[in-house]
């Protein structure tokens, strides 16, 4: 981090090599000013002085520091390009010496490796000043192949990965929950991940997210982050014992959660099967807990059936080769990556080099999979380009299968 800090001020010092001298003065101080804060911080998370801080002081310097250090890759990649022309130069001056060539450093090379280095530290500033809590309603119409009359227009709210233990703001929440009780669903579901390590970061959210009501219930399931797997414990039963807490969350909360279980919905006549099971996921570093033959024994005669898995590559893996008779699986886990670009006919994130299905509507043959991009976020504390996410599914018919 300091070679990466010493070779981007060489942009910085070409930039000001014209300015006056108390000019540059003022820029080489602010610049190493904010180095030596990064260090110092750093230092303080090696020697753990900073756990006595409050989460929002954590949560924001970790992110500056990250914002910072992102910023000046791109200033390296152009000062490297420069470098390499000054070293071309340089070679061939020794070759052919007659004419002599420049082999200074380009100070429009520089100025654009700064241009290119603000763009990152602007975007993501934006990002986590401005989208962290801005919620935005997606409406999606599910095809569902011989859907009966009694469930055409059944409404899902959607609802994942609130991450309470990055939150550090209570009032936006409260809009998020205006916002998913307006649309007056007939179930409201959420899809993993209510904490990030520990059961007591969702403590001063139970009041807000009690008020969540579905015609016919809220129902719930866990995702990887809900089982503690990512800190240290001093033992088991310290583990079991928030284990247990994450639990009663969802009981205070008043909401189902689905434990490789099922519940039979009879709507209108019919009868809507919703399946959740524990985490499962076909990437290696994420648990494997859920049992789904478990979970879905008992629905054979539902007529239409839906299943919350936290992980949307259990769909591919598991879902669509054994459980054909599943018409929609609803999921969370990728948060879109936080980043990327979701215009009208083009959409691009990270997350896809990653996730074959990460957010959105997906659908193979007569079944469909919805990956909702989050209520929260996780590491970096905001959005750049796929905004936070309430999601609102209705079925419809499709006509006959096969």
């Amino acid at each position: 981090m300091l070679a990466l800090d010493a070779y981007a001020f060489l942009a910085l010092r070409s930039w000001l090599s014209t300015h006056s001298p108390s000019t540059r003065r003022a820029g080489y101080v602010l610049y190493w000013s904010l180095s030596a804060l990064s260090f110092t911080f750093l230092l303080l998370n090696v020697f753990e002085v900073t756990e006595s801080w409050s989460d929002g002081l954590k949560i924001y310097s970790r992110a500056a520091v990250f914002i910072l250090y992102l910023g000046k890759l791109p200033v390296v990649l152009f000062l490297l390009i420069d470098d390499l022309r000054r070293g071309t130069t340089w070679l061939v001056n020794k070759v052919s010496p007659v004419t002599e060539r420049d082999s200074s450093r380009s100070r429009f090379l520089s100025k654009t490796a700064l241009v290119a280095g603000g763009v990152p530290l602007v975007t993501l500033t934006y990002g986590m000043v401005r989208n962290a809590y801005r919620y935005r309603r997606f409406s999606v119409d599910v095809p569902i192949a011989n859907l009966p009359a009694g469930l055409e227009g059944f409404r899902i709210v959607q609802i994942s990965d609130m991450h309470s233990g990055s939150w550090t703001r209570s009032e936006p929440l409260k809009e998020a929950v205006r916002m998913i009780n307006e649309e007056e669903g007939d179930i409201v579901v959420f899809t993993g991940d209510i904490v990030n390590n520990r059961a007591n970061e969702m403590d001063p959210y139970i009041n807000i997210f009690r008020e969540v009501r579905g015609k016919h219930g809220v129902y719930s399931i866990l995702g990887n982050h809900d089982y503690g797997d990512y800190v240290p414990w001093n033992n088991d039963e310290e583990r079991e014992n928030n284990m247990q807490r994450v639990y009663a969350i969802h009981e205070q909360l008043g909401w189902d959660l689905l434990r490789d279980e099922h519940r039979k919905l009879k709507i209108n006549g019919s009868t809507l099967g919703l399946i959740g099971i524990e985490n499962w996921s076909a990437i290696m570093r994420f648990p494997k807990y859920g049992d789904l033959p478990v979970a879905a024994a008992g629905t054979e005669d539902c007529d239409c059936k839906v299943l919350l898995s936290h992980d949307p590559t259990s769909w591919d893996a598991l879902i669509r080769p054994d459980y054909p008779d599943i018409d929609l699986t609803l999921s969370g886990h990728t948060h879109g990556f936080q980043f990327g670009i979701e215009i009208p006919g083009f959409r691009w994130s990270p997350s896809q080099y990653i996730y074959e299905q990460w957010a959105g509507l997906y659908r193979k043959g007569t079944q469909s999979l919805y990956v909702n991009r989050g209520l929260g976020f996780l590491g970096y504390p905001g959005r750049v380009g796929i905004l936070p996410e309430v999601t609102v599914l209705t079925l419809r018919g499709l006509g006959s299968r096969g």
